[in-house]
């Protein structure tokens, strides 16, 4: 099947959005049930020391294993082909998932999450990657926006399935079960005809990652790929993960449940994703359609730490905005992917997403062991700086970033140094 005779409502761009949509139901779980679960295992409520370490453990075991598995799983794309991905990371994940249902210490759940992150490390890069090769060049904005809007639904469907079953760990199991079902649904799709065309070529490297690191251009744009994504962990990780703590130091008493305001956020992410494919085929690129989520975002910040951010109500429709003007996810991959030749584009969109979520621990860093802890700042300030400073590195990155709307991508990297 060409790419020609390939819509944006397709086989692989459908599976590869219900794919999507199960990698973030997993992937937002614990965030959405991370105080009944840590209650479940033992750790006192009361005790907000306890908590934060515990949380902070797992979260950043799971990004941690994002990291690793962005790198395994990208190679394995290039080398094996990106099916090979889709069927190897399903599993992964799905198995550490029912594990997760069964864990009795904060040990044993940082582990359980670190084995599902190196999973769900390969879901989107090796989608993405597929579904950019099958779609002709004019259709593949659409089509990777809607894999990211549709899947992004995940953590709304994970929200809901814990207030319907109010049931932590049944609900890791059904997340094994959604990975286990699409499985059954990615039998009958079809590798990328470009991999399949590079693979039958002799001495070309697929899948070598250190090629990104010895060659001063493509490092150069690996990079930059990477840090254009930065925001999106800021919003998720910080503001909205913690903001019933940003409530009581903006206005005082509250009823703010972090799972609820990640769920308003990630609609507005799902919105937004599929929104920007929309305006990446208006402008006729790539970097337009980003600027202008990024000048929502810098408002949205705005906002968020301004006196308008005075209610729960208030609080909530920020978030929700913060995760619209973040919702750039499907087109910062969909550039990753078009930046980088055939042999090298699965292990570009599956590592560099990954990065950008194995960041949010380095960022955790600064803002609460820099900026608070040894410098003595407030909650406000600390968040205040924190987002100053990555949305300048943003800004830089994307200004030397290059536009890659028309560049046609059945091309492969070469092994030369510079």
């Amino acid at each position: 099947m060409t790419a020609k005779k390939m819509g944006v409502l397709s086989l692989p761009v459908i599976v590869a959005a219900l794919g999507y949509f199960v990698d973030i139901y997993d992937l937002l779980l614990f965030t959405i049930v991370r105080e009944p679960s840590l209650q479940g295992i033992g750790v006192e409520l009361t005790d907000k020391v306890q908590v934060l370490a515990a949380s902070t453990k797992i979260i950043n075991w799971q990004m941690v294993g994002l990291l690793i598995g962005g790198i395994l799983w990208g190679t394995i794309g290039d080398k094996k082909g990106r099916l090979s991905v889709l069927f190897g990371s399903i599993a992964l994940y799905s198995i550490a998932n029912f594990i997760t249902g069964y864990v009795q210490t904060v040990d044993q759940y940082a582990w359980a999450r670190f084995v599902a992150g190196v999973g769900l490390a390969g879901e989107l890069g090796a989608g993405i990657t597929l579904v950019s090769e099958l779609l002709p060049k004019e259709k593949r904005g659409v089509g990777t926006s809607l894999v990211a809007g549709i899947g992004l639904f995940g953590a709304v469907f994970a929200y809901f399935i814990y207030k319907t079953t109010n049931d932590w760990r049944l609900c890791y199991k059904i997340g094994g079960g959604l990975g286990i079902g699409l499985l059954l649904m990615r039998i009958s799709v079809a590798e990328s005809g470009m991999f399949t065309n590079v693979k039958q070529q002799e001495g070309v490297q697929r899948g070598n990652f250190f090629m990104f690191l010895n060659n001063r251009k493509r490092f150069k744009k690996y990079i930059l790929a990477i840090l254009i994504g930065l925001p999106t962990w800021y919003v998720i990780g910080v503001l909205v993960n913690l903001s019933n703590r940003f409530a009581k130091e903006l206005y005082g008493d509250n009823q703010i449940e972090s799972g609820r305001a990640i769920m308003y956020a990630y609609v507005g992410i799902a919105i937004g994703d599929i929104l920007i494919g929309l305006v990446s085929q208006y402008f006729k690129s790539r970097k337009k359609a980003l600027l202008s989520f990024y000048l929502l975002c810098m408002l949205a910040l705005v906002l968020f730490y301004s006196g308008f951010n005075n209610s729960d109500s208030s609080m909530y429709a920020i978030c929700g905005l913060l995760g619209f003007s973040t919702g750039f996810w499907a087109i910062f991959i969909t550039m990753g992917a078009e930046q980088f030749g055939t042999n090298l584009r699965a292990t570009a969109a599956t590592t560099i997403p990954n990065m950008v979520r194995g960041a949010l621990p380095l960022i955790n860093l600064l803002f609460l062991d820099l900026l608070q802890k040894s410098m003595g700042y407030s909650l406000i300030q600390s968040g205040i700086i924190t987002g100053v400073i990555i949305m300048a590195i943003t800004l830089v990155a994307f200004y030397f970033t290059e536009e890659t709307f028309h560049k046609d991508l059945n091309y492969i990297e070469t092994a030369e140094l510079p």
